[in-house]
Order: C-alpha cells, then sequence, then structure tokens
C-alpha cells in the first residue's frame, strides 16, 4: 500500500462521522492493488465483512471472487474493491442518503488514488449514488457509461445473482465487455481463459 493510500486508510479506519460507526465492529476500507485498472464500488459491508474487516467475504463474495477469476482478474493484481459506505447498515439495510454522503470523499479519495480506468458499479444503490437517482439497473446494466472521463460498467450485484440465478447469463455477458475493454485500456496481454 502507498503513503497516501496508507494515511487515507488510518483517517478513514479512526472515522466517527455518522450513526453506523456505533454498531460497527470493523470499519471496512477496501481491498486490492492500489494502481489498479478495475475499481469494483459495492453498496456496504455485510455482517461477514464486518466479522472479518475485509469487503466482500461472504456468499456475494465469493461468487464475486469466481467471477474476476473466470475473467483473470484477481484482487492482489487487477483490481480494488470498496463500497458507498464503509460500515455495515444496521440488518444489511441500504444505506441512507446521509450516510452515503458522509461516506462518499472516501471513496472519491480512493478513486483518484488508485486512479482506475474502470469502474464497475455492483447493483442499484452503487449505481445511484455514484451516476445519479435517476439511474436504474435494470436498464442500464451491461452499458458503458463514463463518470469523471471513467469508464462505468454497470452490473447486478451478486446478491442479486444468489437470489436470481437466471441473471447470471446476463451478467457473465457484462463482464465479458469489462475483460474486452481491460484488454483495450490497461493491458492488451491479459489473459483469461474463458473471454
Amino acid at each position: 500500500m502507498n503513503a497516501a493510500m496508507a494515511d487515507l486508510r488510518k483517517e478513514v479506519l479512526a472515522c466517527n462521522r455518522c450513526n453506523l460507526a456505533e454498531k460497527r465492529n470493523h470499519v471496512i476500507f477496501g481491498e486490492g492493488i492500489d494502481n489498479a485498472g478495475i475499481l469494483i464500488i459495492g453498496e456496504a459491508p455485510g455482517r461477514d465483512e464486518d466479522i472479518e474487516g475485509r469487503p466482500f467475504v461472504g456468499l456475494s463474495g465469493q461468487l464475486l471472487d469466481k467471477i474476476l477469476a473466470a475473467c483473470g482478474f484477481t484482487r492482489s493484481q487487477h483490481v480494488f474493491i470498496s463500497n458507498i459506505v464503509k460500515c455495515r447498515p444496521p440488518e444489511n439495510r441500504v444505506p441512507t442518503p446521509q450516510e452515503a454522503a458522509v461516506c462518499m470523499p472516501w471513496l472519491l479519495k480512493q478513486i483518484e488514488l488508485v486512479d482506475p480506468k474502470i469502474l464497475i458499479l455492483l447493483g442499484a444503490t452503487a449505481l445511484k449514488y455514484m451516476m445519479g437517482p435517476e439511474h436504474r439497473i435494470t436498464r442500464e446494466r451491461g452499458n458503458w457509461q463514463t463518470w469523471q472521463n471513467r469508464l462505468v460498467m454497470p452490473v447486478y450485484h451478486p446478491a442479486a445473482l444468489l437470489r436470481d440465478p437466471s441473471l447470471k447469463q446476463d451478467t457473465w455477458e457484462d463482464y465479458k465487455k469489462v475483460v474486452f475493454k481491460y484488454r483495450e485500456l490497461v493491458n492488451p496481454e491479459h489473459y483469461s481463459a474463458h473471454v
């Protein structure tokens, strides 16, 4: 972790700016490579993440890791993973606009430091808070968008795939687009056995 990211991590881990700090076990800073070509943004940590102190370690995270592996991506070499909010909302509810507003500067600083070519937005909440409340995941998933001169790919959240496996095929098509774009923008030699 570079010095700027380490300093930011210290600051984020000490945050008490909203009510989510009261009941958390851990602040989930994020994880991955500092100069990742891809930054993945989820909604918020869940129970497993709050216990372990790492992003996307529960069932959704295990599925995300399988998808990334099929794309030839790993957390340690290709991506940085973060969330709209860094602490678990009670009962895994959706973060409120107030909670997101308090936490978003942390995420924006992470994006600035990592400087990814591609953002992957996991699900409706990430899409709404990054792109605006009028955006809909069912309408926009799989279609490239831009945010502050960065390419954005909205996809279904892995939790949605666990609830409705029929979404998996569409999601795989979306991730294939990410692999093609990664080869175009980051590494033309990037290998995936499946794409």
